[in-house]
């Protein structure tokens, strides 16, 4: 998609210029979900809602109603008064349902009386077999682990960890310590000891979930001794279970999953208050110590319904299938699909082991009807030459999703070309910090290359000048104006709010700031430019990172690519493209003509870098976002220590080597 220098001043030149690459079929959009709730709105709040974006604008014109709507429609258990559906105020000073109760797992575990798989635990070639985890036993495997947490001593409040891989087991430990009110949180097993206890450590958790290891790319890693230092790093763990995935003999002193899942105690979740923790989230923690984001029971249960369902079009007769790992809130996104009655995929291992196209062989096997994955697996199914759809019986998927970086126009016309109509592209955009995305796609609505087709319903979301005005067709930050349930109530250990205000509501006060650059178009879909917070500044015009790696990173010559705009303190300013080459590539000065003519064609001559440098790798957080902002800020000479804890990064090798680059100053 070609932008032009308009472009990065922030003019027009980006709104709705992508070609259409899906259209919903009539059938598709008289059978969807959000086509029920539009016409049960019409017919129940007697409103004149005619299509989605009439839909929206009610839903951020009336927020109160919007929400109340949603939770008469989905039947969610609340308990209590209803009728107070938002008090307080400014953000984040808002609370939601004050009067009413509930519990997220009484809205997962009304479907276990179905027939059917709840949960598919699969891992790569040479790890456990495949179990099929129905609702039945997933219902029994939650009562029996609930019991044995309330004889262990936990009760509403205490928190429970989980240092696991993405297994059924993991799912379970999280409903059970919800179904009695107490709060999980959860990181990887790719995560070092003291990474995991810079997360984990700080909620003071009473009971410890972990398995003995994960196996990764053919690979066994065993995590036992890891397991050993978090628990004596954690003063407050007072019991730990073990899941068995390697058969190694469990940690001493440990209880297994087997002893404490066996019974067939009746699950009774406890009403809880709708702000109650549900679980604590942690950012990347690239730029400090990892943030705890505390999202309440009622506000994911609303958000995360009105995501599976509308957003996603997910109901019982699906199998929803995203490829993340517990670190992310993708996994957390993942176990959203039971509140609909859908079947969904634990997968424990590499997304290309055995092969690069495992991912997808996968997806086939198990009749997945919604995948999701990321730009990068995308790209690299297209580089490679691999075509899913002619190797693969991939009949049942309908829906494609990415999320994690910015998914380039090429890579919706390469789906459009693997599937044509049968599957729509859902590139998605929001965050660990709402667990949720502000602006994705709907089965009603087409797909446009390299846009985001429409704002997530309930979000008030606006592009934003400086000054704090609204544009259309022009850069602005990425602002959500009005309060959304899935925000966090708080940040853990910030009592005050300072953190969270600082963190999300400084920059234009009492609304939240994201922290990406967008476009919103003339047919209110969304382009998303990279991240506001590590802007490329050049002259006083700003850029965004994402429309120069689309260019760049989809020459074959070039694996990755990473651009950063670095100050110093006598006004100068660096601006580095660094590239990881294709395997028997190298860089010549050609290849580096070619770079800056791409740039210069596709993007503006304002982007050409002041150089360009081929690098061995470039690393990323665990959840697989580059480390543009921890980079800038060792490229401008401060100690690697002092910008990132090397236990959160995927290749501390790669970090290590800008660490120790000598940048020379313009």
């Amino acid at each position: 998609m070609r932008s032009g220098d308009e472009h990065l001043d922030g003019a027009a030149s980006v709104a709705g210029s992508g070609e259409v690459v899906w259209t919903p079929r009539r059938v598709v959009v008289e059978s969807a979900n959000i086509e029920a709730f539009r016409l049960w709105v019409q017919a129940r709040k007697d409103l004149q809602v005619s299509d989605y974006h009439s839909l929206h604008a009610w839903s951020v014109a009336d927020i109160e109603g919007f929400w109340r709507a949603m939770a008469e429609f989905f039947d969610v258990r609340l308990k209590g008064d209803t009728e107070t559906v938002l008090t307080g105020g400014p953000m984040p000073d808002f609370h939601w349902f004050p009067d009413a109760e509930l519990n997220y797992v009484d809205q997962v575990l009304r479907h276990a009386d179905q027939d059917g798989i709840a949960v598919i635990d699969v891992a790569e070639p040479g790890g456990p077999a495949t179990q099929h985890l129905t609702w039945r036993e997933l219902r029994r495997q939650v009562g029996a682990v609930a019991q044995t947490l309330h004889r262990l001593g936990v009760r509403q409040g205490d928190r429970v960890a989980g240092y696991v891989p993405n297994v059924s087991q993991a799912i379970v430990a999280f409903l059970a310590s919800a179904s009695i009110g107490a709060t999980w949180s959860s990181c990887g097993q790719d995560y070092s000891p003291s990474a995991a206890v810079d997360r984990l450590g700080q909620l003071e958790p009473v009971v410890l979930f972990a398995a003995d290891g994960y196996r990764y790319g053919g690979k066994a890693h065993d995590r036992r001794d890891a397991t050993e230092k978090i628990r004596s790093a954690v003063p407050s763990v007072r019991h730990t279970i073990m899941i068995s995935r390697l058969g190694h003999d469990p940690v001493p002193d440990s209880l297994s999953w087997a002893e404490v899942s066996a019974g067939d105690a009746e699950p009774v979740p406890v009403a809880v208050s709708f702000e109650h923790p549900l679980w604590v989230l942690f950012s990347s923690g690239t730029t400090g110590k990892p943030k705890g984001l505390v999202h309440g029971h009622g506000g994911v249960v609303l958000e995360h319904l009105k995501q599976m369902s509308f957003h996603l079009n997910l109901g019982p007769d699906d199998v929803y299938f995203w490829y993340t790992s517990p670190s992310w809130m993708v996994w957390n996104f993942q176990i959203a699909g039971l509140l609909t009655g859908a079947t969904i995929v634990c997968y424990d291992g590499s997304p290309s082991f055995p092969h690069a196209d495992a991912l997808w062989e996968l997806a086939a096997r198990l009749k997945v009807t919604a995948l999701g994955t990321s730009p990068a697996y995308l790209n690299a199914t297209e580089t490679a030459g691999i075509s899913p759809g002619a190797r693969h019986d991939l009949s049942a998927l309908a829906v494609l999703g990415s999320t994690g970086s910015v998914l380039p126009a090429h890579s919706y016309r390469w789906v459009a070309g693997e599937f044509g109509q049968q599957v729509q592209v859902v590139s998605v955009t929001g965050g660990t910090d709402v667990v949720s995305a502000f602006a994705g796609a709907v089965p009603v609505e087409p797909v446009h290359a390299g846009e985001i087709p429409v704002i997530s319903l309930g979000a008030a979301l606006e592009a934003w000048d400086n000054g704090g005005a609204p544009v259309v067709g022009q850069v602005g930050e990425m602002v959500i104006t009005k309060p959304m349930p899935s925000m966090p109530l708080h940040l853990w250990n910030d009592d005050d709010k300072s953190r969270y205000r600082e963190s999300y509501l400084s920059f234009f006060p009492d609304v939240w700031r994201h922290g990406d650059f967008i476009t919103l178009t003339d047919r209110q879909s969304l382009v998303v430019h990279g991240r506001s917070d590590s802007t490329l500044n050049r002259n006083g015009v700003r850029m965004g990172s994402a429309d120069i790696y689309q260019v760049v990173e989809r020459l074959p010559e070039v694996s990755e690519a990473l651009i950063i705009g670095a100050e110093y303190a006598d006004g100068s300013y660096w601006m580095p493209l660094f590239v990881v080459l294709s395997t028997g590539v190298g860089l010549n000065e050609d290849l580096r003509d070619r770079i800056r003519k791409e740039i210069r064609e596709e993007v503006s001559a304002r982007a050409l870098p002041d150089e360009i440098i081929e690098v061995p790798s470039i690393p990323h957080t665990r959840t697989g976002k580059k480390l543009e902002i921890p980079i800038k800020r060792l490229l401008q000479g401060t100690a690697l220590n002092d910008v990132v804890d090397p236990g959160s990064v995927d290749d501390v090798a790669a970090l290590r080597w800008f660490a120790d680059l000598r940048p020379p100053r313009p």
